[in-house]
């Protein structure tokens, strides 16, 4: 049985990383890796699907067992990736995906050297801002913020293995399955100049 692969997606927010995920687990194509997290389950969200819901000396004694691929503290709460669910799938030969921030995704390619990082890029900032918007959760000052932002966050792009850009959801998940299948060019340092480029002269128009 061949060993499955996994690929950890990060980006902006408002980049569509989310729903490239749910897509990808909804059309069977990979699994998705379940986060541990130490706070109090919220209404719709259900325990070992949305999250493994922990007690705080549970996740500590993770951590002390080296459980985790990678775990922050976020408001006074902490999330983490268990190690032995995602280790167990690969090992089945499915592809299991993670969506997580940039620092979460690097500590995850130290614990496991061959995770792909793929980082999702929206196809200028004019959409990202307008999807920010069209989630109703910040200000429109919140949202300015937010994407003038954005360009320290896509500097990092230079850390990754590929990129994808999510315009249309159909196509950028047709990408990732291409991506998957060995059809992408690795990013490489000019090429990650060029889009980080793009998008800072963007923020100028």
């Amino acid at each position: 049985m061949n060993q499955g692969r996994l690929y950890v997606f990060s980006g902006p927010s408002g980049a569509g990383k989310g729903t490239i995920c749910s897509k990808l687990v909804e059309d069977g194509i990979a699994d998705l890796s379940i986060s541990m997290t130490t706070r109090e389950c919220r209404p719709g969200e259900i325990p070992n699907q949305s999250y493994y819901f922990v007690s705080k000396e549970k996740f500590q004694e993770t951590i002390d067992e080296n459980g985790f691929l990678e775990w922050a503290e976020i408001y006074g709460n902490r999330y983490g990736t268990p190690k032995a669910p995602v280790l167990e799938k690969l090992a089945k030969g499915r592809d299991v995906i993670l969506e997580i921030e940039m620092q979460g995704a690097m500590n995850v390619k130290k614990a496991y050297n061959d995770a792909v990082l793929i980082f999702v890029l929206p196809p200028n900032l004019k959409v990202l801002s307008d999807r920010l918007r069209g989630r109703g959760r910040d200000t429109e000052e919140q949202i300015q913020l937010r994407t003038k932002s954005v360009i320290e966050e896509i500097k990092k792009i230079v850390d990754y293995d590929y990129y994808i850009i999510n315009g249309d959801l159909d196509v950028a998940v047709k990408d990732v399955e291409k991506l998957m299948s060995g059809e992408f060019k690795k990013i490489d340092n000019a090429a990650a100049q060029k889009i980080i480029k793009k998008y800072e002269e963007e923020l100028q128009l």
